[in-house]
């Protein structure tokens, strides 16, 4: 069994075509479950939600191998707001909403009237937000579950749950950081987290973020690392992948499945957690993030080929003949 951890999310974005699109069921912890559920395998969402999360918009998963018997149900209603604008450059934005739906001429969704981003208090090390999973929220039902993906979220839960993860048996353990504490200022809480699990999957935005805008992604990677990280996979967009492995230092980098102008591409929302979703099967299956990371590729393909969360589950039998086409 198959855990994935992080947000289930309320979803407005702006596609970098410059459509809008809103209030679609979203989160980082379900695509990447969507990534993981593309395998046939049995995937469980593993998030807190506030007692607004529409039950309607859950209950369907079950019926795509997805679980939410894991999912933690809060008394009070909680934001599930996350706001992203695709740029024509390729860049992503996840503040200013009103800028740019004027910049597309649509007008504000009311909703959004006085939306900031979506990850307030995500870097602080001591704190829990209402949302960020804690110890206390691990079902006892899932000891020694094959794998856990960690989709961002607090600096907090992603400081403590490793080391409780392993004490639940946990032998696979990867870990997607929150943008928010990829800074320079929060290095001393990186080192801590990066011996305690098996891959760390950051974007190339979040290493930047970290680095410098000018360091090189490769040299970066190794940085991490020598920090105690057992594999790094940076997660690069239409560039493909860089897969960097602590112990032979070796550096190798994969194409993603689709060119940049590819017209098959819709909505890129997700390509990276349900990236992580797929590749954590693939670990699991093959032991090698070298075959693994074809999983994820294939993953994160189907995804951007729609909008929405749930569209890829509609396509799992091209899963396989892609990942054939990967691998020849």
């Amino acid at each position: 069994m198959f855990i994935t951890a992080g947000g289930m999310r309320i979803d407005y974005l702006i596609t970098h075509a410059g459509e809008a699109r809103v209030e679609m069921v979203g989160g980082n912890g379900l695509y990447a479950a969507v990534g993981a559920a593309l395998w046939g395998e049995p995937v469980h969402l593993w998030a807190r939600i506030g007692s607004n999360y529409p039950q309607e918009w859950l209950d369907p998963l079950t019926s795509h191998q997805i679980g939410i018997d894991g999912l933690v149900r809060l008394g009070t209603p909680q934001d599930h707001r996350t706001f992203f604008a695709y740029l024509p450059d390729g860049r992503r934005d996840d503040t200013n909403p009103a800028a740019h739906f004027a910049r597309i001429g649509q007008p504000l969704p009311a909703a959004l009237g006085d939306y900031e981003h979506s990850t307030p208090g995500q870097d602080d090390p001591h704190n829990y937000e209402p949302l960020a999973l804690r110890p206390e929220d691990w079902p006892e039902q899932w000891h020694g579950v094959t794998a856990v993906h960690l989709s961002p979220n607090s600096l907090a839960t992603h400081l403590h749950m490793p080391s409780w993860l392993r004490q639940a048996g946990v032998q696979q353990i990867s870990l997607d950081p929150g943008e928010r504490y990829m800074v320079p200022v929060r290095t001393a809480y990186i080192q801590q987290i990066l011996p305690q699990i098996d891959v760390f999957l950051p974007s190339t935005m979040e290493i930047r973020s970290l680095f410098g805008d000018e360091v090189d992604l490769a040299e970066a990677a190794l940085t991490l690392t020598s920090w105690g990280a057992r594999w790094v996979v940076v997660k690069n967009g239409a560039a493909g992948v860089l897969l960097v492995d602590g112990r032979t230092q070796t550096i190798t980098p994969f194409p993603a499945f689709h060119t940049a102008n590819d017209p098959r591409l819709v909505d890129v929302t997700g390509a990276g957690d349900s990236f992580c979703g797929g590749f954590m099967v693939g670990l699991a299956r093959t032991g090698d993030p070298t075959q693994a990371i074809p999983y994820g590729l294939v993953a994160a393909s189907l995804v951007i080929e729609g909008y929405g969360a749930l569209y890829a589950l509609s396509r799992k039998a091209e899963a396989q003949t892609r990942l054939t086409q990967l691998r020849n």
